[in-house]
């Protein structure tokens, strides 16, 4: 299957290492990096939730009435309207976009960051919640006789929507975690299982855990897997690592200063399982397999994809087809100065993966052909 890439869609300019110079949103901030991935090859880009930022779908909806090719995936929590509600949201939004919409929906790890907006269920309830949600919106996207619900979080009458997604028979349902509650949900619902950057061995176990979640919920598909990693690349390995390493000693002077405060972790540790392995694979070491660093992990206290992968070009490029060969077929890059970081990854990062996966799938078609040729004349030899 051929290997995509998803960025992300910043509204402002700030990152881990520098502070923002630009407004939440900036309209020509954001254009200028949405235009950075579409001419650089990368397929769609992420637009992020955080309680207090842009609100994700405007932003998105904007981006879409000005590129033409560009793929979003928008991220929703659940806590913040209701199914129906969301249901219309998206299915507009698709249609503004001509049918390049994902849903990526997030449960939410942290409780802080949920009572932020109001929601105060605890973890496993959000799971539960999401999981409703996510059937809910899916049959509104697709249902056009009205229809009733009485579920746990959930009650309504008679709802039927007027506008419905251009892609059919809906649009694609993203979804991410590492708890069991996350995997039992998303291998039920999710088209796209996200997993934050890990070691290969334990990527692996993560991605057996997606699939056996799905055949436990009685599917007969499995969701693709996309992971997240921070690329830091040089010209030579030596100036990838002076790079990586200047990369983190911003990161700790941001969060010294106190300009990271909202995105510290608690004193006693992140809540979301996601991060606590995150933590847990750094203290354990800082380098891992071909190009994994953990120590910008490490710096902002597992917060979100923030593993790095560094080196040259064609390093950063091997280790992602390591990643590819386990059955990640999305890889989600972000830098640390978005638009130069963005264009450095699509220049000479994307072009050397998807050749190489191109070379991959075509010996996989070859020996698929061989096969089913030797069964053939296996078959003519047993009825002469």
């Amino acid at each position: 299957m051929p290997v995509e890439f998803l960025g992300i869609a910043a509204t402002g300019d700030g990152s881990e290492t520098t502070p923002r110079t630009t407004a939440a949103f900036d309209a020509d901030y954001t254009l200028r990096l949405a235009r950075a991935h579409e001419d650089h090859g990368w397929d769609r880009v992420l637009f992020a939730y955080g309680a207090g930022a842009p609100e994700p779908a405007a932003a998105a909806a904007f981006l879409a009435s000005k590129l033409d090719r560009l793929q979003i995936l928008l991220a929703h929590r659940p806590n913040v309207s209701h199914p129906t509600f969301a249901a219309k949201t998206f299915a507009t939004l698709d249609r503004i976009s001509n049918g390049r919409l994902t849903v990526h929906f997030i449960t939410g790890g942290n409780n802080h960051e949920q009572r932020r907006e109001g929601d105060y269920l605890t973890k496993d309830e959000r799971y539960e919640r999401t999981r409703e949600y996510i059937g809910i919106v899916k049959k509104a996207w697709t249902s056009h006789e009205p229809f009733d619900h009485e579920g746990a979080h959930y009650r309504f009458e008679d709802f039927v929507s007027d506008v419905f997604p251009v892609q059919q028979p809906r649009p694609g349902v993203s979804f991410g975690g590492s708890s069991e509650a996350a995997y039992a949900a998303g291998g039920a619902e999710a088209d796209i299982y996200c997993l934050w950057g890990e070691p290969l061995a334990r990527t692996a176990e993560q991605i057996e855990k997606v699939r056996q979640a799905a055949r436990a919920a009685g599917r007969t598909d499995t969701p693709r897997i996309q992971a997240a990693f921070r690329p830091i690349l040089g010209a030579t390995e030596e100036l990838a690592w002076e790079k990586a390493h200047r990369t983190v000693a911003a990161i700790k002077d941001r969060r010294a200063g106190g300009d990271l405060l909202r995105r510290r972790a608690a004193a006693d540790g992140p809540e979301n399982t996601g991060s606590q392995r995150l933590i847990e694979i750094a203290e354990a070491g800082e380098r891992y397999d071909r190009a994994l660093w953990t120590p910008t992990a490490a710096a902002t206290g597992g917060a979100g994809n923030s593993n790095a992968l560094v080196g040259t070009p064609e390093t950063v490029a091997e280790a992602l087809l390591d990643y590819y060969d386990l059955g990640v077929d999305i890889i989600s890059a972000r830098g640390y100065d978005h638009i130069d970081d963005a264009i450095d990854f699509g220049r000479y990062v994307i072009p050397i993966v998807r050749e190489e996966v191109a070379k991959r799938d075509a010996a996989k078609a070859a020996t698929r052909a061989a096969a089913r040729e030797r069964d053939r004349h296996q078959l003519i030899a047993a009825q002469a």
